[in-house]
C-alpha cells in the first residue's frame, strides 16, 4: 500500500464469539443472565460487608474490594458484547476501544495485588494469630487496598499511552469480543515491538511477582496448619484458605496462558474461551466461592434477612 493512499482507522469491528445468527439470541440470554448474577453477587456482597459491623475486618474489606474489581472487569466487557449480539453493527470507536482496554486491564492488575494482600492477610492470621490485630489494622488494610487500585490505574496509563502512538490502516477487524491488546498489535501499521516488549515485561513482572509471593505465603501457611494440634483448627484454617487458593488458580492460570505465553498459546478460538473465563466466568464465580462455605457471610445474610 502506498504511503499516500493509507486511510487511518478510527473505529474497529469486533467479530464477537460467533458468526452464526441462530446462536446470537441464545448467547445473548445466557450472558445477560450471567452478567445480572455477577453484578447482584458482587455488589450484594459489597453491600452486605459494609452493612454488617461483624464483617468490618481486614479479611472482608479485602473481599469487598475484590468484588468491586470483579464487577468492574465484567462491566468493562459484557455490556458491549450483549449489544453486539443484538446489533448488526459491531463497530467500536478508537476512544471507546482504548477506554474498554484501560478499565479491563486496570481491574485485572488491581485483582493481582488484591489476591496478594489477601494471601498476606491469611499468612498473618494463621502464622501469627496473636499479632494479627496489631499487624493487620483496618488503616493498614485501607492502605493496601488503595495501593492495589493505584497501581492498577497507573499501570494501564503506561500501556494506553503507548497505544496512542500506534496507527491502524491495514485492517479494522478485531477477532475478539472485546478490544484485546494483542489483537490491536496485529492490525497496527506502526511497529508495535516496543508496545509488545513493555506489555510482556510488565505482565511477567506483575504476575510472577504477585503469584510467587502468594505461593510463598501459602507454603508458610501450610506448615503452620500442619503444626496445629487441633483437628478442628486445621479444618477451619484449610476451609478459610481453600476458597482463596481456588480463585488464585483460576485467575492466574488464564492470565499466564493469554499474556505471558501468547506466542505458544492456543489458537484464537481457544484464546476467546480463556478470555471468557477471566473476564466473565471468574467474576461470576468469585462471590460464590468466597461466600457459600463462609459461616460469617452466611450469618450476616441471615441477620439481614431477619431485619
Amino acid at each position: 500500500m502506498a504511503e499516500g493512499n493509507m486511510t487511518l482507522v478510527t473505529e474497529f469491528v469486533l467479530t464477537g464469539l460467533t458468526h452464526r445468527p441462530e446462536l446470537k439470541m441464545p448467547l445473548f440470554l445466557v450472558f445477560l443472565v450471567i452478567y445480572l448474577i455477577t453484578m447482584v453477587g458482587n455488589l450484594g456482597l459489597i453491600a452486605l460487608i459494609w452493612k454488617d459491623p461483624h464483617l468490618h475486618t481486614p479479611m472482608y474489606l479485602f473481599l469487598s474490594s475484590l468484588a468491586m474489581a470483579d464487577a468492574s472487569t465484567s462491566s468493562s466487557v459484557t455490556p458491549k458484547m450483549l449489544i453486539n449480539f443484538l446489533s448488526k453493527n459491531h463497530k467500536i470507536s478508537l476512544a471507546e476501544c482504548f477506554t474498554q482496554f484501560y478499565f479491563l486491564g486496570s481491574s485485572a492488575t488491581t485483582e493481582c495485588f488484591l489476591l496478594l494482600v489477601m494471601a498476606y492477610d491469611r499468612y498473618v492470621a494463621i502464622c501469627n494469630p496473636l499479632l494479627y490485630p496489631v499487624v493487620m489494622s483496618n488503616s493498614l488494610c485501607t492502605q493496601f487496598i488503595s495501593a492495589s487500585y493505584l497501581v492498577g490505574f497507573l499501570h494501564l496509563v503506561i500501556h494506553v499511552g503507548l497505544l496512542v502512538r500506534l496507527t491502524f490502516c491495514r485492517s479494522n477487524i478485531i477477532r475478539y469480543y472485546y478490544c484485546e491488546i494483542l489483537q490491536l498489535f496485529k492490525i497496527s501499521c506502526t511497529d508495535s515491538r516496543v508496545n509488545m516488549m513493555v506489555l510482556l515485561n510488565f505482565s511477567v513482572f506483575i504476575q510472577a511477582f504477585t503469584f510467587l509471593n502468594i505461593i510463598v505465603s501459602y507454603i508458610k501457611v501450610l506448615f503452620a496448619i500442619l503444626k496445629k494440634k487441633s483437628e478442628k483448627g486445621r479444618r477451619k484454617a484449610f476451609s478459610t484458605c481453600s476458597a482463596h487458593l481456588l480463585s488464585v488458580s483460576l485467575f492466574y492460570g488464564t492470565l499466564f496462558l493469554i499474556y505471558v505465553c501468547p506466542g505458544s498459546g492456543p489458537v484464537e478460538d481457544k484464546e476467546n474461551m480463556f478470555s471468557l473465563l477471566y473476564t466473565i466466568i471468574i467474576p461470576l464465580l468469585n462471590p460464590f466461592i468466597y461466600s457459600l462455605r463462609n459461616k460469617e457471610v452466611i450469618g450476616a445474610l441471615r441477620r439481614l434477612m431477619k431485619k
